[in-house]
């Protein structure tokens, strides 16, 4: 018998991955352990850059009209999903990245980039240095309060962690004795690592695009 997979990605993503958990015939567990909020940010001189780094869609899903002076620049961005979010508001991209920030960065620098801008939220692993001129924060990620009787749905389940922050939540949210029953799909080595020890199994995704974690999860609901 086929396990749930749970998705604690916040809206409207975790819509769309449940949705397609769904459309492969399997249960989805709806789960939002965060919820994006537009953060009050000032556009800085364009010129002063010469490529836009995104490391998540919800930056432009929150950087309000601010984002039309930045349209010139030529985007690096990590995931199709965040690419295709930049195409649709206007902008060129020039790069999709399919790893973290860190290899983001190195494929700008290879490309040429010297002063790049970073759109990010406020718990964002990147910050200025090198390449990156600045680094704005143009959205928070807040933690939503679960109840418990929700939380119990995890048990035995396969939990897909898109983030070290969820995995970190994940564990609290887990009791140390139902760790040994459920397994855990997870974006990166840093949010498995983030998960701690005691699942039944835990396994980290070949990269970081969302078709290949549902594979994951997929699997390991078998």
């Amino acid at each position: 018998m086929s396990r749930p997979i749970a998705v604690l990605r916040p809206e409207p993503g975790n819509r769309v991955t449940a949705s397609a958990i769904e459309a492969a015939g399997r249960e989805a567990i709806r789960l939002p352990l965060f919820t994006a909020r537009p953060v009050a940010w000032t556009v800085l001189d364009p010129a002063a850059f010469d490529a836009l780094l995104l490391t998540s869609a919800n930056a432009l899903r929150h950087g309000g009209p601010q984002l039309d002076a930045l349209l010139h620049l030529p985007v690096y961005a990590v995931g199709h999903v965040t690419a295709e979010a930049a195409r649709r508001i206007g902008f060129q991209v020039a790069h999709i990245g399919t790893g973290g920030a860190a290899e983001l960065v190195t494929a700008a620098e290879a490309a040429g980039v010297r002063r790049a801008l970073l759109l990010g939220g406020r718990e964002r692993m990147l910050g200025a240095g090198g390449v990156v001129a600045q680094a704005i924060t143009v959205y928070a990620s807040e933690a939503l309060e679960i109840d418990p009787a929700q939380a119990v749905r995890l048990r035995g389940a396969v939990v897909l962690v898109q983030s070290a922050r969820a995995a970190k939540r994940l564990a609290e949210l887990v009791a140390p004795d139902h760790r040994a029953i459920t397994s855990v799909a997870a974006i990166s080595a840093r949010a498995a690592e983030a998960a701690g020890p005691g699942w039944r199994r835990i396994e980290v995704a070949a990269d970081t695009r969302p078709d290949t974690l549902i594979e994951l999860a997929l699997q390991l609901a078998d």
